[in-house]
């Protein structure tokens, strides 16, 4: 990986968004990089990744359609009818173009941040985890449980917070991603073949 200025790119997000933003920002910048430590994975990487994964929360819905469609960035249905959705996909573009990131891991975790997927990295899996589970949040479920899972077994950790994410979407009959389906019936069913293999 290219030398990455990441002072540069914590100033520039701290111009860039609110202070409310910026402080979950650093949050999940720092959560990651223990959560890497703790799994054998670069934890630099982890900082540039979660100092970057909003690096797209705070431009306007219009902006963001028009990034995906002048870089023939796919939008689904939901993504058009709910454009805050696309930050994720104009973040790894904004990533790579702004801050000249090129490693396919660090843009892929920016990329997948809000939905996860199937078979992901162990960065894109830390940085998914991390925001959900930085010191700044407090009305997500199972919090205290989730956050000692995650520095035990991360796939349990994300199994439990796509589980968790699912049926509050549910709860409010908000749009949800298929996406996020994909990737909680892909880890629910390697769980159940581990255990399977196990018994």
């Amino acid at each position: 990986m290219k030398t990455v200025d990441i002072k540069k790119i914590r100033k520039k997000m701290e111009k860039e968004q609110d202070s409310k933003r910026f402080e979950h920002t650093l949050g999940v910048a720092y959560t990651a990089s223990a959560l890497a430590m703790c799994n054998q994975t670069d934890p630099e990487k982890a900082l540039i990744a979660g100092l970057l994964h909003d690096c797209a929360k705070c431009i306007g819905n219009d902006k963001r359609i028009s990034i995906c469609e002048k870089h023939h960035i796919p939008i689904s249905e939901i993504e058009r009818q709910n454009p805050f959705l696309l930050h994720a996909k104009a973040g790894s573009y904004i990533a790579k173009k702004k801050f000249h990131i090129h490693d396919e891991d660090i843009l892929n975790a920016i990329l997948y941040h809000t939905t996860g997927r199937p078979e992901m990295s162990e960065l894109e899996k830390i940085i998914y985890i991390a925001d959900y589970i930085e010191p700044g949040r407090k009305h997500a479920i199972n919090l205290p449980k989730i956050r000692k899972m995650a520095f035990q077994d991360l796939d349990e950790a994300l199994l439990v917070i796509l589980n968790d994410v699912l049926n509050y979407l549910h709860s409010i009959d908000n749009p949800i991603d298929p996406m996020t389906q994909e990737t909680f019936d892909y880890y629910l069913s390697n769980k159940n073949n581990q255990t399977k293999k196990e018994s």
